[in-house]
């Protein structure tokens, strides 16, 4: 099944369930920015919110799409239900309440149904992400952190955790170059090429890989340091966040004494 007919099926399905006021794509689909890879991301809207009776005739729904061979009911946040099929179609729905609509844009969902006209009291357009600054601090200083364990992995000679701490650095840098790019539509994980610049594309490919080697694992963790702390910092003058000087400062001291590593910029 298509994944047209697949939305198709399910709108159907759905349209004279009492309770439910309305049915939109959401995700991908609901921006315009699907793929041949993409899954199909719903949001509905019901009276009572996610109970379980709707639970129930949202899978009767997807049934027709094909054999469910995963279902998670609620498992991950409320109103959240994910199912994939035998031909690995992916199906998700957020279900919400009628008065619970305040992250949905008009711009970021398409309309299935909508028994009330609840689409058009939706304001029009999304928004890029604003900073968080008490989050930025804290990423910041997350990385700082795992940077500062890299002693204790080459003493223990735990290369593999020190592999894990270089994935941890590259997870970072990635929400940075996200934060920086400020894309108008987030969209999931699997969409990083359209997230991020070209340049900040060809920068990430060209990092080294993680292996499970010391000096593998200590150049690492020096090439996510080179690219990662310079940016943070920029980007923390143009947000005014306070930078963590003196945290920076005695893990590049501890960096020094125990690795002889100094650091790739000017440390605070």
């Amino acid at each position: 099944m298509s994944h047209k007919e697949a939305i198709d099926s399910i709108a159907a399905a759905l349209r004279a369930v009492p309770g439910v006021r309305a049915l939109y794509l959401s995700g991908s689909y609901g921006t315009g920015l699907e793929d041949a890879y993409s899954d199909i991301d719903f949001t509905l809207i019901a009276e009572g919110g996610a109970s379980d009776a709707l639970a129930a005739a949202w899978r009767k729904a997807v049934e027709q799409v094909g054999e469910i061979v995963l279902w998670w009911d609620r498992n991950t946040r409320p109103g959240l239900i994910n199912a994939i099929t035998a031909d690995w179609t992916r199906v998700d729905v957020v279900i919400l309440k009628p008065d619970s609509l305040g992250g949905l844009r008009q711009d970021a969902v398409q309309v299935l149904f909508d028994h009330d006209g609840l689409f058009h009291d939706l304001p029009v357009e999304t928004q890029p992400a604003q900073p968080n600054p008490a989050y930025f601090r804290y990423q910041v200083e997350e990385f700082i952190r795992i940077l500062g364990l890299l002693p204790l992995a080459v003493g223990r000679k735990e290369y593999i955790n020190g592999v894990l701490g270089v994935f941890h650095l590259r997870n970072l840098l990635v929400d940075l170059m996200i934060a920086e790019a400020a894309p108008q539509h987030r969209g999931g994980a699997l969409h990083l090429n359209r997230l991020i610049t070209p340049a900040q594309r060809e920068t990430l490919t060209k990092m080294p890989p993680p292996v499970a080697q010391k000096e593998a694992m200590i150049t690492g963790h020096m090439a996510y340091a080179r690219v990662y702390l310079p940016l943070a910092r920029r980007m923390a003058l143009a947000w005014g966040v306070d930078w963590p000087d003196r945290f920076e400062a005695v893990t590049w001291a501890n960096l020094n004494a125990t690795l002889g590593l100094e650091p790739p910029h000017e440390a605070g």
